[in-house]
């Protein structure tokens, strides 16, 4: 039985293809593009259980991929980079990738994280009332990872999903950036702060156009709360 269905896009073929032997060893079914024309048609014909994208790739970049799969799909994102400058960081967050691991790297840690990302997407998180948690105008279903605003569907990455869903289970209690931190990454990697104020900005991008008024707030050299 598969453990899921892999998109690898990868134009390096020794990258890509020491990739494909390391995640069918570990039961996955995985596919492979070598540039990125075709890489968005092909997550919405396959309907993969996880990407991995390099972000350099020839025909479309990494970015663009991303930015454009996010419009129809929560598929987990893992972005391969060459860049390590935090900017590069932020863009790649802001458009929707769950995760980040910087070339030269290490098979085994992608099949980790692979693993670590689709483990915390399948799970279920506690339901407050019967798969169903409300504040204001935001209803989120566990079960289906769904969020709507005004009864308005909202699409959010599986981590803004959890830092809204963590937020709201707690209504008007300050959290920390390190407490948020344990709510979107279970596997306690190092993230920055500056992560956490990303997917922050991104999620009231998403949610308070839609809402009456400013939902999410800054306590400032503190954290974030919902109220």
């Amino acid at each position: 039985m598969s453990a899921g269905k892999i998109l690898i896009v990868e134009d390096e073929p020794k990258i890509a293809q020491l990739l494909v032997d390391y995640l069918e060893r570990d039961d996955f079914t995985v596919s492979v593009l070598h540039e990125g024309t075709d890489a968005v048609e092909t997550v919405k014909s396959e309907v993969p259980d996880f990407v991995i994208l390099d972000l350099m790739l020839p025909g479309k970049d990494g970015l663009s991929i991303c930015r454009e799969v996010r419009q129809f799909s929560n598929t987990p994102i893992l972005m391969l980079t060459a860049k390590v400058d935090e900017i590069d960081r932020l863009i790649g967050l802001e458009i929707g990738a769950d995760d980040y691991v910087c070339k030269p790297f290490s098979p085994r840690e992608i099949v980790a994280r692979v693993r670590t990302i689709l483990r915390r997407v399948q799970q279920v998180p506690a339901p407050q009332t019967d798969d169903i948690v409300h504040y204001r105008e935001v209803t989120l279903q566990i079960d289906k990872y769904e969020c709507t605003v005004s009864e308005q569907r909202i699409e959010l990455t599986p981590v803004e999903f959890r830092l809204l869903h963590g937020l709201m289970e707690r209504p008007g209690r300050v959290f920390s950036r390190d407490q948020l931190m344990d709510i979107c990454y279970a596997d306690e990697r190092v993230v920055s702060d500056r992560t956490i104020d990303t997917h922050i900005k991104n999620l009231r991008k998403k949610i308070e156009p839609s809402a009456d008024r400013v939902l999410v707030h800054s306590i400032y050299g503190v954290g974030y709360k919902i109220d």
